[in-house]
């Protein structure tokens, strides 16, 4: 087993975001960025239909649970057993900021307890709000859109905070697979 990273580093770790360049009248001119465009954004800025289209498509039980879903780790257990292979699925909202942010996307089981601990330990570090507020603004949407307000950006040429239901349902639904699902794709 190697070294398991402190949930702490989710704060304190370094994240590229882009550099934007305005006109006197406040007219975004520029954005530059290298690999990920992100712009982060405070939960208080992101609408009530974001943040629920979030949960119920990536974890419906995000307030209910400790960080992991038992009957999750059930199903995947049997796949691995049954089809000899790691599938997904299982993982909740805290897992997959955990291996988005501090772990590689690997598939193996030594990752998959690596996530599974420090799930646990980053839901006992920080509140629900924080942890979805940090999975908002890590997590890709396509291309170069890393978080919430760069996917709004690029999708809809507006601010997180201006997004609707039919925009947040959509937006909610890319992390899943966003080159399968992205409109660019």
């Amino acid at each position: 087993f190697t070294q398991i990273p402190s949930p702490e580093d989710l704060q304190s770790r370094f994240v590229a975001k882009s550099t934007k360049i305005y006109d006197r009248n406040g007219e975004l001119l520029y954005d530059i960025f290298q690999n990920q465009n992100r712009t982060p954004v405070k939960l208080t800025e992101v609408p009530e239909v974001v943040k629920k289209a979030t949960i119920a498509i990536e974890d419906k039980d995000f307030y209910k649970h400790g960080g992991f879903d038992v009957w999750g780790i059930l199903r995947s257990f049997y796949r691995l057993i049954i089809h000899r292979r790691i599938e997904g699925g299982g993982s909740t909202l805290t897992q997959k900021l955990v291996k988005n942010a501090l772990l590689t996307s690997d598939q193996s089981v030594v990752r998959k307890l690596k996530e599974l601990i420090l799930a646990i330990q980053v839901e006992r570090t920080y509140g629900k709000d924080q942890i979805l507020e940090m999975y908002l603004n890590e997590i890709p949407y396509g291309g170069t859109a890393y978080g919430i307000e760069s996917a709004a950006n690029l999708y809809f040429g507006k601010h997180a905070s201006e997004l609707d239901l039919a925009e947040a349902s959509l937006l909610a639904g890319l992390p899943q697979r966003p080159s399968v699902y992205s409109p660019y794709g």
